[in-house]
C-alpha cells in the first residue's frame, strides 16, 4: 500500500501561522473563563460505546467513529451484528464525558461546579467550510446550580470571550424549549410529535413559514395544527413585547416561573452586556440536541452566515449516569468557527513583542557564536522573541520567508566581521 502525505478526509495540519493563533485564542479563552470562577477539567478522548450511544447525542450519535475490540475479545467469527465488535469510540462532543466526568467525581467536586473544557473531538460528518471531522471544542458548564443564574453568567463569560478576541456586532439568539413544547401542545400536536415539529421549525430561516406550513402538511399534521402553529409566530412579529405576548397565551401550557425566569435572564444580560452584541429572543431557535430541557442559545456571526457556537441546559443528563438528576446548562464556543473567521479577517495577535531574526553564516567562530546567543538570552528577556538560525545561500529568499513569518527584524553575522 502507497504511503499518503495528505491527512485523513475531514481532517488537517496545521501551519506554524495557524498555530500561534490557536495559542493565543486559547489563552485569551482559558484567562477570561478563570475570572469567571471556571476550572479546568480534561477528560479521554474515548469513551464507552454505551454511554456514547445513551441517547444524549442527537443526530451526533450517527456519526461516531467506533473502536474495535481488542485481543481476545475482539471474536470476528462469533459476532451476529458489528455492534458486538464494537466497546468503545471516539467521543463526538465534550457534555457527554463531562457528565460521566461529574457523575464519577461528584463527592470531590465543589457544587456548584464551574467546569471548562477543551479539546479535539470527531464526527464521521461530511466536511465543509469551518467543518471538520476533526476539530477542537471550547466548552463551559455549570451543574449543580438550578437557578437562571448559571445562564446568565455562561452568556457574559462567553460574550466577553468574544468581544476580547476582537468580535463584534454579533448576536445571542435566545429561546426555552419550554416555550417550544408549550407552542406545539398549545396548536394541537402530540407530546410523541414535539422532536419531528421541531425539526421542521428549524428550517425556518431557509424556507419561510410558508416552507414550514408545507412541509408539516406533507408529514400529515392538520391544516388547523399547522395554521394555529404559525400563528404564534406571526402574533409575535407584530407584538411590541413578543415574550409577553407568547408568554400570556401559552399560561395554561407553560410551568410556573418560566415567563419570569426568562424575562430575568434577558434583563440582567442587557443591563450589563455593553453594546457589542446583541440579545435576541429567537421563537424559532430549536438547538438539535434532545437532551435540552429549558434555555437554549446560539451565537449568529454575520461574518460566517450560520451559528458560531452554542448550548443550553440539561437538567436530566446526569440522571442517565447516577439515577438523580442534577441541574446543568453550558455553553459551547464554535473553535474551529472562530480561528477561521480570525484567519480570513487577516488578524494579528496584539502586543506581541518584538520579532528579531540573527542569521548566522556557517563556519562563523564559536567564541562569536556565545557571543550571539547571550545577546539574544537578553533579548528575549526583555520581551522580544529572538529566532538565532544559519543563513541560507538564498538569502533574500530565507528573509522572505521569515517575513512571512511575522519577523521584523534582521541581524546578520558573519565568520569575517568585516562583512
Amino acid at each position: 500500500m502507497a504511503l499518503s502525505k495528505k491527512p485523513v478526509t475531514g481532517m488537517k495540519d496545521i501551519l506554524p501561522e495557524e498555530m500561534e493563533i490557536r495559542d493565543y485564542v486559547i489563552s485569551v479563552i482559558k484567562e477570561t473563563y478563570k475570572e469567571f470562577g471556571f476550572t479546568s477539567i480534561e477528560t479521554p478522548c474515548v469513551e464507552n460505546i454505551a454511554n456514547l450511544n445513551c441517547k444524549a447525542g442527537g443526530e451526533n450519535e450517527k456519526l461516531i467513529f467506533k473502536i474495535l475490540k481488542r485481543g481476545e475479545k475482539l471474536r470476528l467469527e462469533e459476532a451476529e451484528s458489528a455492534d458486538e465488535l464494537v466497546d468503545g469510540g471516539l467521543r463526538y462532543d465534550l457534555t457527554v464525558p463531562l457528565v460521566r466526568y461529574y457523575s464519577n467525581h461528584v463527592n470531590e467536586l465543589p457544587s456548584p461546579f464551574k467546569a471548562l473544557q477543551m479539546g479535539n473531538v470527531w464526527r464521521a460528518d461530511r466536511p465543509q467550510r469551518g467543518r471538520y471531522r476533526q476539530f477542537m471544542q471550547c466548552d463551559i458548564d455549570i451543574l449543580g446550580e438550578s437557578s437562571n443564574l448559571a445562564e446568565i453568567e455562561l452568556i457574559l463569560a462567553t460574550t466577553t470571550t468574544l468581544g476580547r478576541l476582537g468580535f463584534h456586532n454579533f448576536q445571542i439568539r435566545i429561546n426555552d424549549r419550554q416555550i417550544l413544547k408549550a407552542m406545539a401542545a398549545y396548536s394541537g400536536f402530540a407530546e410523541e410529535d414535539y422532536d419531528q415539529v421541531f425539526i421542521i421549525l428549524d428550517k425556518m430561516d431557509k424556507i419561510g413559514a410558508d416552507g414550514v406550513r408545507a412541509e408539516l402538511l406533507e408529514t400529515g399534521y392538520t391544516e388547523e395544527q399547522a395554521e394555529k402553529y404559525l400563528g404564534l409566530f406571526r402574533g409575535m412579529e407584530e407584538a411590541d413585547e413578543p415574550i409577553a405576548y407568547i408568554t400570556d397565551i401559552l399560561s395554561a401550557f407553560l410551568p410556573e416561573g418560566v415567563k419570569e425566569s426568562f424575562q430575568e435572564i434577558i434583563g440582567s444580560v442587557e443591563a450589563v452586556k455593553g453594546d457589542f452584541f446583541e440579545l435576541v429572543f429567537d421563537p424559532t431557535l430549536v438547538r438539535g440536541m434532545s437532551y435540552y430541557t429549558g434555555t437554549i442559545f446560539e451565537i449568529a456571526m454575520p461574518e460566517f452566515g450560520g451559528s458560531c457556537g452554542g448550548g443550553g441546559r440539561y437538567d436530566r443528563m446526569v440522571g442517565k449516569f447516577t439515577g438523580n438528576d442534577v441541574p446543568a446548562c453550558g455553553f459551547s464556543i464554535g473553535f474551529e468557527r472562530i480561528i477561521l473567521l480570525l484567519l480570513e479577517s487577516g488578524f494579528r495577535i496584539p502586543g506581541k513583542g518584538k520579532r528579531t531574526a540573527y542569521l548566522l553564516e556557517k563556519g562563523i567562530p564559536a567564541e562569536t557564536l556565545c557571543q550571539v546567543l547571550k545577546q539574544a538570552q537578553e533579548e528575549r528577556a526583555g520581551g522580544s522573541q529572538v529566532l538565532v538560525v544559519r543563513m541560507n545561500k538564498n538569502k533574500k529568499f530565507q528573509k522572505e520567508q521569515l517575513t512571512a513569518q511575522g519577523y521584523e527584524e534582521f541581524r546578520e553575522f558573519y565568520k569575517n566581521p568585516l562583512k
